[in-house]
């Protein structure tokens, strides 16, 4: 596939490193070329200096040839310009954008035709690390959890500790600990290092487990892996912006929510939009400040600002003061495993949010989501099955069937909205949502090419 990325920043860079190596023509975009060298010289890929949406520098990049166009620049109008460019000009088949601005969202089904802003998709970081940070206040104790099928099936990322039922026990006694609960343990990651799950797998304290199980289903499972925190009840956000505010907004109908911003201003406009969170002026960073607010009794700390070491530094002074939990956004990718299971307990990457969105839409065959996992290591993706068993390499054929490529999991099967824990003789259907695993990440063009549909299939 021929993709052109406008952008070199944290997210365009990291998108072209998960691509480049799947049998993609890369061509990165950008009008400063020093990070442009630093990719060319990293990864197998074109570039091409200049204004992103000025049609002479997208023809450079092959526009008139491009399969699809991602402009993730770091400004809004150059990234819908350039896809209205891409299809006005070059006829494009498929245009993404990164939007950031909620002047532009609230207006999406008006704007993003093609009579009008022809953004065939577009991704929008702020909403998703809102929904991101809401999945984790929903199931406390979890480093991660990913929705599938609307919601019904989730994959969730907990790390195991003495005091849960199946520590110190194989994998094949969990059925006898929850007999009434179907789930399935994906991946297993030991002091860093994937184990493939088998019955005889003994959980060790300390080993980061990723399973599958109905989304109802979450706390049950956890409960088998950790010594289960309570719900949480009173929640401190510190930062006023789209994540901030959209996050108090969320959260504010079932807890008890305070939120911290600087600006005087942008803290007086919040008081009015928030209906029932308290809003007040101040440094997430003043020991007083903290103390008076009785930090102590707050259950999750979130620093949510633009800045990566003020939402570290605060959150490291809230949880000596005694806060529970700490959940802190952090823009630069490096910090990340710097950070996270000290003082910070969960690191909250937007561009590893926005490079999932974006591989959605990037996958081959019929992928509906797409999570990139472990520093884009690991995926997990949803995948529909299509056709019949003579049109199609998995329906109508076992999971034992299939030749699916190494450390790659079947975890579970959604159909006609139920949710079915995948086993070696559980047979796919045509229209069955499919969700995987896959440990190493390369093998994910033969996972493509199992969903692919042959051509006799109309």
């Amino acid at each position: 596939m021929k993709i052109i990325i406008l952008g070199a920043g944290q997210v365009g860079a990291t998108l072209a490193e998960n691509l480049a190596g799947e049998e993609n023509d890369i061509t990165m975009v950008d009008i400063d070329p020093e990070p442009l060298h630093t990719l060319q010289d990293k990864y197998d890929l074109q570039v091409v200096v200049g204004h992103c949406s000025h049609p002479d520098v997208l023809r450079q990049a092959g526009a008139e040839h491009a399969d699809m166009l991602i402009a993730v620049t770091r400004s809004d109008e150059v990234n819908m310009m350039a896809c209205q460019v891409a299809y006005s000009i070059f006829n494009t088949p498929k245009k993404i954008a990164r939007i950031r601005s909620q002047a532009y969202l609230l207006y999406q089904e008006q704007l993003f035709q093609n009579s009008d802003l022809p953004v065939d998709k577009y991704i929008a970081p702020e909403e998703l690390v809102t929904k991101y940070i809401h999945r984790l206040i929903e199931s406390p104790g979890a480093l991660q959890v990913l929705e599938f099928a609307n919601g019904l099936v989730s994959l969730v990322a907990v790390k195991a500790y003495y005091g849960g039922s199946l520590v110190g026990y194989a994998l094949s006694t969990l059925k006898e600990h929850i007999p009434n609960v179907e789930t399935r343990v994906a991946a297993i990651y030991r002091k860093g290092q994937a184990i493939k799950p088998v019955g005889n797998t003994v959980i060790e304290a300390d080993d980061e487990v990723f399973f599958i199980v109905a989304t109802k289903h979450i706390r049950q499972v956890m409960e088998e892996l950790q010594k289960l925190e309570d719900s949480y009840k009173r929640i401190m956000i510190v930062g006023g912006g789209n994540i901030g505010a959209g996050l108090a907004k969320i959260l504010e109908k079932r807890y008890r929510v305070k939120l911290i911003e600087m600006d005087q201003q942008r803290a007086e406009s919040l008081s009015q939009l928030l209906e029932h969170t308290t809003v007040f002026t101040g440094d997430a960073s003043d020991q007083e400040l903290l103390a008076e607010e009785q930090i102590e009794q707050t259950d999750v700390f979130i620093a949510v600002t633009n800045d990566d070491e003020a939402n570290i530094m605060s959150a490291m002074l809230a949880k000596k003061m005694g806060v529970q939990k700490t959940m802190v956004l952090i823009q630069r990718s490096a910090y990340v495993d710097l950070v996270q299971g000290r003082d910070v307990d969960i690191a909250i990457s937007p561009q590893q949010a926005t490079i999932s969105a974006l591989l959605t839409h990037v996958r081959k065959g019929d992928v509906v989501n797409v999570y990139s996992l472990r520093r884009g290591a690991a995926e997990a993706i949803e995948a529909i099955a299509h056709g019949d068993k003579n049109t199609s390499k998995v329906v109508g054929r076992s999971i034992q069937e299939l030749k699916l490529p190494p450390q790659t999991t079947i975890g579970a099967i959604v159909r006609n909205a139920e949710v079915i824990i995948a086993h070696d003789d559980t047979v796919i259907e045509s229209e069955d949502h499919v969700i995987l695993f896959l440990i190493d990440k390369k093998h994910i063009n033969e996972v493509e090419k199992l969903f692919q549909v042959s051509a006799l299939f109309l």
